[in-house]
């Protein structure tokens, strides 16, 4: 785990010194070392420079060091995550006569590359962000991995007086930090995904001219920085694949995958929340190694939403070493300007994982295990039961007209979406009623409206004019483009699955964690989120799979071998801070501050007036109106201002 960066253009101090400064606001990501490398220059004097920054997790020596040149190949190799097969590729290519200095995976897949090219990409298991030279054939190749764990962010020069051609780093703010980018200024489209979803939905930034490459992406550059391939190495297939696996396969299948993510020279804990998915984790990771593993939960002073006493007995039932963090709302308040500096892009989440994650570090861990992605592989998530009954609904009353469905639904929730005083109607699910009818023929429609922060109407109020339109559904059409094609074939449970999967997952939790994480110098592996393991839970038929809906029945009883299945029995709860409390007390005043200034609203895509009446609205405790809404357009205003990205 660490952070690249690199530019194809001109080898000159301008160049090396946007290069530097890109690794140096990385130094979060990687405190144990850093590096640069500068191709030979070619005739005009152009060619590839290459940063890195080191979090040190798998050989520690010297050998490890990156940017890294293959002694053999002479391919040089820039790379963020971790290869969890590459034990197995070593063997693979020791077998060709190959003989390596590393014990690390960097060295391996660097051979990989090297002998086999840009196909020996598909051979590998992990998470991954890697920028690799080829000297002879002088391009440089950029891939991520199979389901986007890893960021990756690229900007090409539209001057070509410009002395470079692309430039890449694994955050947004390294790209700004470049100076190469000129005045930057915030895409609409990133404005619009905001108020929508809470999250900047790529392939887009909310830079305009800078993206994310797709999960499962290769990019292949020449010299000049062309572009000469471009190839999607691992997508999900638009179907499912026929039924051909069964629970005891699947056990083995994620087994092994733990064994795995358990890899490191340097000491490893678990993210323990109390729920399924983390005390599988913690489960499989004790059964699977020789000493007590170390596991950590976030605590609360806050009763309601306190899962340590939970999350202590079920650590005391696995028999690892625990910790319990407890985080108060006036440590929250002291620490939540770097907690918000440590942001990458505008989101409403991600600020327990930066928590927990600074805690885990100052005990003195590198690695930490988290059980993010069960819920979207097994079906946890209330999408899975609500959204199939509102489409079978919507094809039965097929005979009806859409509009009369639709007058219907209006007259229903009446009562939910008349303001009666507030300033601002109620913003719920059952509020978005009318909308989800019209759309009830579209399942990516109706996912998209039932997770939208705002009903459409009051966006379009939110918005600065002409922002309003610049996305369908909530999504840019590339991404939505993408999405279609991926579940245009499958039954609504798979499909809901492949949607959380690339929306809620891949482009919030993932993104999120990663940031958050490595703004402590600690690595977040997520052995849930691995595209063999999607591969096989894939292969399993719907009823065993998901059924029923929202226990995830196949995890608890591979994950949760010899605990009592009681203290797992309770009503699911999020892994969320107490945000509505601290909103309104410690956080109120600062947050007031923004809330009503309409020279910080307006330059960022957002109308002030509709803003304050938000903010008025929650304040007087309106019904129906909840924390993450004020929450994520105070964050979205102040992210604008702290890296000065404006419409």
């Amino acid at each position: 785990m660490c952070g690249i960066a690199g530019i194809i253009g001109r080898l000159d101090q301008t160049n090396r010194a946007a290069l530097q400064r890109m690794n140096d606001a990385m130094v979060h990501r990687g405190p144990d070392a850093a590096g640069i490398w500068a191709s030979a220059p070619d005739d005009r004097g152009w060619g590839a420079l290459l940063a890195h920054r080191r979090l040190a997790i798998l050989d520690l020596s010297p050998a490890g060091a990156q940017p890294m040149l293959d002694p053999v190949t002479g391919h040089v190799i820039a790379f963020n995550g971790e290869i969890y097969n590459y034990r197995d590729l070593r063997r693979r290519l020791e077998s060709e006569g190959q003989q390596f200095q590393s014990s690390g995976d960097t060295a391996v897949m660097l051979r990989a590359l090297g002998l086999h090219g840009p196909d020996a990409v598909k051979w590998l298991r992990g998470m991954f962000a890697f920028a690799c030279w080829d000297q002879k054939q002088r391009r440089l190749l950029l891939a991520r991995d199979q389901l986007g764990i890893k960021p990756l962010y690229v900007a090409r020069s539209s001057d070509p007086n410009s002395g470079w051609s692309v430039v890449f780093a694994s955050e947004l703010r390294a790209l700004l930090a470049s100076g190469l980018l000129g005045t930057p200024r915030l895409d609409p489209q990133a404005v619009a995904s905001s108020v929508w979803n809470g999250f900047v939905a790529g392939p887009g930034t909310a830079v305009k001219g800078v993206d994310l490459l797709w999960p499962g992406q290769l990019l292949e550059f020449d010299g000049s920085g062309k572009e000469v391939r471009q190839e999607d190495f691992w997508r999900i297939p638009d179907r499912a694949p026929d039924p051909t696996m069964d629970e005891n396969e699947l056990a083995g299948i994620l087994e092994e995958g733990l064994r795995l993510h358990l890899a490191s020279d340097v000491p490893l804990a678990v993210f323990l929340s109390g729920g399924v998915d983390s005390s599988a984790m913690a489960n499989l990771a004790q059964r699977a190694a020789q000493s007590p593993i170390h596991t950590f939960t976030l605590a609360f002073e806050e009763q309601e939403l306190n899962e340590g006493p939970i999350a202590q007995q079920i650590a005391a039932a696995i028999g690892t070493e625990h910790h319990e963090v407890v985080l108060t709302e006036g440590h929250f308040v002291a620490n939540l300007e770097a907690a918000l500096d440590s942001l990458d892009q505008p989101t409403f989440d991600g600020l327990n994982a930066y928590f927990m994650s600074r805690a885990i570090r100052d005990a003195g861990f590198t690695v930490a295990i988290s059980g993010t992605g069960g819920d979207e592989l097994f079906g946890g998530y209330p999408t899975f039961r609500d959204l199939p009954v509102l489409q079978r609904w919507s094809k039965r009353a097929g005979f009806v007209p859409r509009d009369l469905q639709v007058a219907v639904a209006r007259l229903a929730t009446w009562p939910l979406r008349r303001s009666g005083g507030e300033a601002v109607p109620p913003q719920t699910r059952w509020a978005k009623l009318p909308e989800m009818v019209r759309h009830g023929d579209d399942l990516l429609a109706l996912y998209q409206l039932a997770s939208a922060l705002f009903l459409p109407g009051w966006q379009g109020e939110m918005l600065a004019p002409g922002f309003a339109d610049v996305l369908t559904d909530g999504l840019p059409s590339a991404m939505r483009q993408r999405l279609s094609a991926e579940t245009k074939g499958r039954m609504p449970l798979s499909a809901i699955s492949v949607m959380e999967q690339r929306l809620f997952l891949g482009e919030r939790l993932l993104r999120d964690n990663d940031v958050a994480s490595m703004a402590a110098s600690l690595e977040q592996r997520v052995p849930l989120v691995d595209h063999v393991l999607f591969e096989s839970v894939d292969r399993l038929p719907d009823q065993a799979r998901y059924a029923p809906l929202g226990r995830k029945d196949m995890l608890r009883r591979i994950g949760l071998r010899g605990l009592d299945p009681a203290l797992f029995d309770r009503p699911k709860s999020g892994f969320v801070l107490p945000f509505d409390r601290w909103i309104r007390q410690g956080l109120k005043k600062v947050m007031d501050q923004t809330m009503r200034d309409p020279q910080a609203i307006a330059p960022c895509g957002l109308d002030p007036v509709a803003v304050e009446r938000l903010w008025k609205t929650f304040l007087d405790g309106s019904s129906g109106f909840y924390w993450s809404r004020v929450w994520s357009v105070y964050v979205f205003i102040r992210w604008c201002h702290r890296n000065r990205v404006y419409c």
